[in-house]
């Protein structure tokens, strides 16, 4: 409470000083508004209650800064979401502004809470003057703790081995005990169902999701990764990879001298420098479903505490700094991926992809040092910086093939599916009740995992689409696929797909009633 009330009383002053918010008493005032890392020394890192106020010190502090929040965790926490750029914070007055919309979130997983801490930090210096020309033709979104829930779950022991905060941290999951960078395509949870209506709502151009990673014993400071699905269009993988991310990489090392590389873990069992998952289970894999930009920030966890939020904010501050000058072909880009993908060929499953070459890996050290307060191992990076070749596993190839079809048609009885797509966006009508040729998918088998994964036995389909005519029964939904969400309408609905809703098990009922629910027009 004493660390609340001083933040309260910094809102106060802030408060105060919006009357003239261009000032120098108003300056003052934001300098000395600190984040609970910040006033410890970067021993311990902010409560929910601590966000709370000091984004509210910043909104009533400055007229460029509006507060609202975009929905409500498992336990009832508001999620609130700060708006940069735009006369308020509504969907309407963010999206007539004509610019570049950019989404930044921290504290997917509550022990990771370098974002969190160092998204406040850019508040506040954004307040401060710092970034002046950012909001000329950025919006920024910002949510700095998405997992309000699990963020006040405070242990010494989450994260073991991890570099501090040695006051403790949350916990990876929500209240629920689901993890939420496992949730966008099944949607469980409150947090994710608020984010995909936030998405829906303001249509962010960009999104950039701040974590931090262990495993691997590298020399980079900070690791990267922009989205890894096969489906992701070509011409944002190809910006991402080619010009955003070299460029900032670039940035970083000559001002700070500070190396950062593509998201990765090597091992003696598997030879090689491996990215994650492709699939959009994972927030930056799924925005790239949405045909939009993404970028994941994995700061070192053996860093000290203090490092990880400064290589955050580095990495956050370069990333902004290249969509202002490139707000323009950023729109672009994103438009034309809109287009609509009927008759492409999409991939269902999809599996690692080697590198042409061996690359240069650059490996680290760590040192044991103990915790103060439970005398536990941590790891403390060393300045330890090693090259080794090796070959690159950092994108994906389809392994399961199909093309997309023009219409999937949902049958009634598979009613959660279409609550699902409705969270999600995706646009859908009530289906004509005539006769329709189409494709029905036969079943030949099904394997359901032994052990349930997130609340979950995940199933796996096996067979073929069949042509056929049927006559399409009430309460039947059309799904077209010729709309700007089409990629993820065909990765949630056919059957094959490795993060569908058939492999998710909501479509449990009618599969083991011999009947996949969803039919098909070519």
């Amino acid at each position: 409470m004493p660390r609340l009330r001083s933040l309260l009383a910094l809102a106060l002053i802030a408060g105060v000083a919006s009357i003239h918010p261009s000032s120098l008493d108003a300056q003052a005032s934001f300098d000395d508004l600190l984040t609970r890392a910040e006033a410890t020394a970067f021993v311990e890192t902010s409560s929910y209650d601590d966000v709370m106020a000091f984004a509210e010190a910043l909104a009533e502090g400055s007229d460029a800064i509006h507060l609202t929040s975009f929905g409500y965790t498992n336990e009832g926490r508001r999620l609130p979401l700060l708006v940069l750029g735009a006369p308020d914070a509504s969907p309407e007055a963010v999206r007539a502004t004509g610019k570049t919309r950019v989404y930044l979130q921290g504290n997917i997983h509550a022990g990771e809470v370098c974002g969190k801490e160092a998204l406040q930090m850019l508040l506040r210096d954004f307040a401060r003057g710092e970034y002046p020309s950012w909001t000329d033709d950025l919006v920024l979104l910002v949510a700095p703790i998405y997992n309000a829930d699990g963020n006040e779950r405070v242990d010494l022991r989450n994260r073991p081995r991890q570099h501090g905060p040695l006051g403790g941290m949350g916990q990876r999951p929500n209240a629920q005990g689901l993890d939420l960078n496992r949730d966008h395509m099944k949607l469980d949870s409150p947090e994710a169902r608020s984010l995909f209506k936030m998405m829906t709502a303001y249509d962010p151009h960009v999104g950039v999701d701040l974590h931090t990673t262990n495993g691997t014993r590298h020399a980079y400071h900070l690791t990267y990764s922009p989205p890894l699905h096969p489906n992701t269009p070509a011409s944002i993988d190809n910006f991402l990879r080619d010009e955003w991310l070299p460029t900032v990489t670039d940035r970083i090392k000559q001002k700070h001298g500070w190396d950062y590389y593509y998201y990765g873990n090597a091992s003696p069992r598997r030879p090689g420098w491996y990215t994650f998952d492709h699939r959009p289970r994972f927030n930056n894999n799924y925005i790239g479903l949405r045909n939009r930009m993404a970028i994941l920030s994995e700061a070192y966890a053996y860093d000290t505490f203090e490092d990880r939020v400064m290589s955050t904010l580095w990495f956050v501050e370069e990333i902004l700094d290249f969509a202002q000058e490139h707000a323009e072909r950023i729109r672009d880009i994103v438009e034309a991926a809109d287009a609509s993908v009927v008759g492409s060929e999409l991939a269902t499953r999809a599996t690692f992809e080697q590198s042409a070459e061996e690359v240069t890996i650059l490996m680290g050290d760590v040192a044991e040092e103990r915790h103060p307060q439970t005398g536990e191992v941590i790891l403390r990076r060393l300045e330890v910086s090693n090259p080794v070749s090796m070959y690159e596993y950092g994108t994906f190839a389809p392994t399961d093939v199909e093309t997309a079809p023009s219409v999937y048609y949902v049958l009634p009885g598979a009613d959660d599916a279409i609550v699902r797509l409705r969270a999600h966006g995706v646009q859908m009508s009530a289906a004509p009740g005539e006769v329709v040729q189409v494709e029905r998918f036969v079943m030949d088998s099904t394997a359901v995992a032994e052990r349930p994964f997130q609340g979950h036995n995940e199933r796996t389909v096996y067979g073929s689409w069949q042509p056929t005519t049927v006559e399409l029964p009430a309460g039947t939904v059309a799904v077209r696929v010729d709309q700007p969400l089409g990629r993820l309408a065909f990765t949630l609905l056919e059957p094959r797909s490795d993060d569908g809703f058939a492999n998710w098990a909501l479509l449990d009922e009618q599969i083991e009633a011999g009947e996949y629910p969803v039919l098909r027009s070519r």
